[in-house]
């Protein structure tokens, strides 16, 4: 007898939406059936009339544990994803104290968030110019791919030059692993910024023209190009723009093996909220124009990108308004840059694509799921509905209407871009390995319950 029968549900995989049912023994799915092959289980659920996901992984999120956790923490960021279905996060290594960059500080993190995650995790490891030397002991100690900026990034963390980079591609194609990058380019925008501050520009259309298109682009070529002549396998993180979708496209045609991602905000937001919104709305790479929005859901759609991120990025209110660690904020080039959404962006891109847009739901499980496990190396435990893969399950109500609102986020910090919008189409249950871990607007599962995931 299995442990648990999911029934009648619109079963969604990369590929197809069909009824059946899902039995699961230990955790794991042990049998897919038809819609009228209903084995006995201890517990069986039936959904009728909702979509099954495979748990959605996010790629890129920030959770500030251990070191920053007046923004956030592991508990409130794990909570917030299985509300929203993730279940599975991968941790960046900055904005964590100290940051994520050896072996050592690795099973230091582990200690210290094991016993509160609600979803199952992995960690990015972290590249800078004075971890070079260290970057095999911390793949071997689990870290499922490597960061480095190219652009202008925080304090606590470093940006790397187009030699190290290379360098370090060098370094990493040998470890078999795959770096992130955040793609801008650090000289474009330091010279943008500083000439808005001669125009005395200081508004939110200032900052807008300090990160153009054009500086995500010369760094993601840089990137593609570096990683042909050397071998590496790359990640470009937080793609906000059709045209560098394009140009990773025509490398991944080309047999390269480059993985990208995109953000719930790319997808949903426009300028026009910078614009009218201010500091709530601050990313980088910052929000593009309705046009761009609509021709990145086409890179979505036709699988170019290996997961739709949340790149949560929390803060204080008085961090995005008033002050940063002491620094009294002035111009919008001062206010905290990031988006708080974890616990919204499956809702929206739900909404966003399916509804609105008329694409498949496979496209989601094919860009969150399976496309996403496959470029960190955890496919064939998490990333789709099949025999032998952890029983990670969301069911979606498509016709459930819902919006978001500050009392219903479980964040540190109860501020998000997100707050006011509306849709139809929200996840009401999150299963992680085969137990209930969120339903509705609760928690199911004690902090804890999340267990590391190390590459397969």
């Amino acid at each position: 007898m299995y442990d648990l029968l999911i029934k009648n549900g619109k079963i969604v995989t990369s590929e197809k939406v069909m009824e059946g049912n899902i039995a699961v023994k230990d955790g794991v799915i042990a049998l897919c059936t038809k819609k009228h092959d209903i084995p006995a289980a201890k517990q069986v659920l039936d959904v009728s009339g909702k979509l099954v996901f495979p748990g959605a992984i996010d790629t890129h999120a920030h959770l500030n544990d251990p070191g920053y956790t007046w923004r956030e923490d592991f508990e409130h960021g794990t909570g917030a994803a299985a509300l929203g279905g993730y279940t599975t996060v991968i941790d960046m290594p900055l904005q964590n104290e100290p940051a994520l960059t050896n072996a050592s500080i690795f099973e230091n993190k582990q200690k210290a968030v094991h016993d509160k995650s609600h979803t199952d995790y992995c960690f990015w490891g972290g590249l800078v110019s004075y971890n070079f030397n260290e970057l095999k002991e911390l793949w071997d100690a689990g870290a499922v791919a490597f960061k480095a900026f190219l652009g202008p990034v925080s304090a606590d963390y470093e940006t790397l030059n187009y030699g190290q980079a290379y360098e370090a591609m060098q370094i990493v194609r040998k470890l078999n692993g795959r770096i992130g990058f955040h793609c801008e380019d650090y000289s474009i925008i330091r010279h943008m910024e500083a000439l808005m501050m001669r125009q005395k520009n200081y508004t939110w259309e200032g900052f807008l023209k300090s990160r153009p298109v054009a500086a995500e682009m010369v760094a993601t070529m840089a990137v593609i190009e570096m990683a042909k002549a050397v071998g590496c396998k790359v990640h470009i993180c937080h793609v906000s723009s059709p045209l560098v979708a394009a140009k990773i496209k025509e490398a991944q045609q080309q047999g390269y093996d480059i993985t990208a991602e995109t953000c719930g905000h790319y997808l949903s937001m426009t300028d026009h909220d910078v614009l009218q919104g201010g500091a709530m709305f601050k990313c980088a790479p910052p929000l593009r124009s309705q046009n761009e929005v609509d021709r990145l859901w086409e890179y979505v759609a036709d699988g170019t990108l290996s997961g739709i991120a949340s790149d949560h990025s929390p803060c204080t209110y008085e961090e995005k308004y008033t002050e940063i660690l002491g620094k009294r904020i002035q111009t919008p080039f001062d206010a905290w840059g990031g988006i708080s959404g974890i616990q919204s962006v499956f809702q929206t891109v739900f909404y966003e694509g399916v509804v609105k847009r008329g694409y498949s739901p496979c496209i989601l499980a094919k860009v969150m799921s399976e496309n996403a496990a496959k470029a960190f190396g955890i496919y064939g435990k998490k990333g789709a509905i099949a025999e032998g893969f952890d029983a990670d399950f969301v069911i979606l109500d498509p016709d459930r209407q819902w919006e978001i609102t500050e009392e219903s986020l479980y964040y540190v910090n109860k501020i998000s871009a997100f707050t006011g919008r509306r849709g139809i189409g929200r996840p009401i249950a999150t299963f992680i390995r085969g137990e209930l871990a969120a339903c509705e607007d609760k928690l199911i599962k004690a902090p804890g319950y999340g267990k590391l995931v190390k590459r397969i």
